[in-house]
């Protein structure tokens, strides 16, 4: 294998789900690499129809905490990204339900990205629970056509989360089931 290879193939094997934050900020720089990474996850015929929305305001970081009860770790995080679908985005026939399938590819870029640059992030579920949506909608004034699809907490990492193997070689199946 190539050295890039290597490189790539360990940063997946390495990506871990941050619960755990010092609570340092995020910077903006930082933050608009993530950007950068995120839309350049593969979109359904290319109609790339996501917008982001990326929080750095502690008030808002907490309010939004507030409201969604499996995302507590955003009080300590420096920052959140918010991955949303814009419905209004020309969607052609065929295509139009596979908008979740470009915001999840858009999230894992996302923490594949955050993994490389020593960050720390997770990926928390806002579709299809209509209530965590309405909340985070709510709170960052979204229009009525963006959809919020996940939240990623980013911050500084306390060291305290790690990988799991999660290689199940019993879970392969060759040519045929």
């Amino acid at each position: 294998m190539s050295d890039k290879t290597t490189l790539i193939l360990d940063n997946i094997l390495a990506r871990k789900s941050v619960r755990h934050f010092t609570g340092e900020p995020v910077t903006k720089a930082c933050l608009l690499m993530l950007l950068k990474a995120g839309m350049a996850a593969p979109s359904a015929r290319n109609r790339q129809p996501l917008a982001f929305v990326t929080v750095t305001e502690r008030k808002v970081l907490d309010e939004l905490g507030e409201g969604l009860p499996y995302t507590k770790m955003i009080f300590q995080a420096g920052a959140a990204i918010i991955v949303c679908c814009d419905s209004t985005a020309e969607l052609q026939a065929g295509a139009t339900d596979l908008w979740y399938q470009d915001a999840s590819a858009a999230t894992e870029n996302i923490l594949l990205a955050v993994e490389a640059m020593d960050l720390g992030a997770v990926w928390s579920a806002l579709y299809p629970m209509r209530e965590r949506e309405d909340h985070v909608r709510k709170v960052l004034a979204l229009p009525d056509h963006i959809w919020p699809f996940s939240i990623i907490p980013v911050g500084h990492p306390t060291g305290e989360d790690t990988p799991k193997d999660k290689f199940r070689p019993e879970r392969i199946h060759w040519e045929r089931w």
